[in-house]
């Protein structure tokens, strides 16, 4: 493969990186207590090691407001010496650091979030399940500054770029669906108004990013399911991040989490996993036996995103990153020779950690990810850990991810 260019620096905005890999923002349950651990540490530090071009932590609630798990980061003055050692970490590795910062919206609970959830529209959320709030007009600017105000704490902390996530039924992404956002006023109804969120958001980002840090937005390419935004939607929202607001590259993914999980990660969902890491209680009860109808099967394949993902490809003329099913090299030469500058991985840098210094040596390299989603299910209430690192694993957990594997 003399005339790939996976090993060879590409930029995003000011941000020049090493190669075109990413591990991709995907929530990696280590930070009890809203703040950075050593088992962050150790495993961004591990997946710098191991070759990636820049490593993404996950995922930082702009404000305590967008908290959606206890093990999950708050961006706040607190937390950046903790950060800055593992930037510093990172960057010692020679990899760039990155942090995807967001707010979950409607999918949180009193307990997490320390106040009634808050959303695009007031409702029910059943997966919490808990009642939810519809933001005010006059909250919606304090709420945009709170993204610019993160970035600045993401300088301070030594990031060389943040995510800013907008997808997956997120925040940002509850004001873009016609799913999600039932309002009658200014930011609701035409494609035109469910975008002023967005894009008061983004002019918080840029100002606060200004000439030194790297954007870059995930965002949705389909909700992936009916009554969510369809592609023309999405390619719209892309246009906009592109020409008005200026990021400087697109993570093109898709699905709702709380609607529809499986079209995000693909496979199916290990439910007495998932069950059996929550605590005692009716929802593990009522989980284990409606579960799969919550939460349907959607088959796996490689890069399953990359037929929508050509489509805004061949619409826009900014950098894009794919993500979604890449767990072989020789699968990610095809991506890159398709016209995208870098790709993510999440799953994969689970599995294995070194797989970037892998690809150097092993033009067929590919890990042993068997796509079971034990690491999913298992971050709902703890880690995302492969199985395959798990000693003592429950026999009925095992058997589980032994008939789900390679599916």
């Amino acid at each position: 493969m003399d005339n790939s260019i996976l090993f060879t620096p590409g930029k995003i905005g000011p941000l020049t990186l090493r190669n075109r890999t990413i591990r991709a923002a995907a929530y990696e349950g280590m930070c009890p207590g809203n703040a950075p651990s050593e088992q962050l540490f150790n495993y961004h530090t591990a997946v710098a090691a191991g070759g990636i071009g820049m490593t993404n932590i996950a995922y930082a609630a702009v404000t305590q407001s967008g908290l959606s798990f206890e093990r999950q980061l708050w961006m706040r003055k607190e937390i950046i010496p903790g950060l800055r050692k593992l930037t510093d970490a990172i960057h010692k590795e020679g990899a760039a650091a990155s942090i995807q910062l967001g707010h979950c919206g409607n999918m949180s609970h009193k307990r997490i979030c320390g106040c009634t959830p808050v959303g695009a529209s007031s409702g029910f959320n059943l997966y919490s399940p808990t009642l939810v709030r519809g933001l005010n007009p006059s909250e919606l600017p304090a709420m945009a500054r709170a993204y610019g105000e993160a970035v600045n704490l993401a300088r301070e902390a030594g990031m060389d770029a943040v995510e800013i996530h907008a997808g997956h039924g997120y925040l940002i992404s509850q004001f873009l669906s016609p799913y999600t956002n039932h309002r009658s006023d200014e930011y609701g109804g035409s494609l035109a108004n469910r975008m002023r969120f967005m894009k008061m958001c983004m002019a918080e980002v840029m100002k606060a990013a200004g000439s030194d840090m790297a954007v870059t937005v995930k965002m949705n390419m389909r909700d992936g399911f009916k009554g969510g935004m369809e592609i023309d939607e999405c390619l719209e929202v892309a246009r906009t991040l592109q020409d008005e607001c200026g990021v400087h590259a697109l993570v093109l993914s898709g699905g709702f989490v709380s609607r529809a999980p499986m079209y995000v990660m693909r496979g199916t969902m290990p439910i007495r996993t998932l069950t059996h890491y929550m605590p005692w209680g009716y929802l593990p009860i009522g989980v284990r036996m409606v579960g799969k109808y919550m939460i349907p099967s959607v088959p796996f394949k490689e890069a399953y995103f990359l037929e929508d993902a050509l489509k805004f490809r061949k619409a826009l003329h900014m950098p894009l990153i794919y993500v979604g099913g890449l767990i072989a090299r020789d699968k990610i030469e095809e991506v890159l020779n398709d016209g995208f500058q870098f790709v993510a991985m999440a799953r994969a840098l689970v599995n294995d950690p070194g797989f970037v210094n892998r690809m150097k040596t092993d033009a067929h390299a590919r890990v042993d990810c068997g796509h079971s989603n034990y690491c999913v299910a298992r971050i709902y209430t703890r880690d995302m850990v492969c199985h395959k690192t798990v000693e003592g694993l429950p026999a009925c957990l095992a058997n589980e991810i032994k008939r789900l594997e390679y599916k």
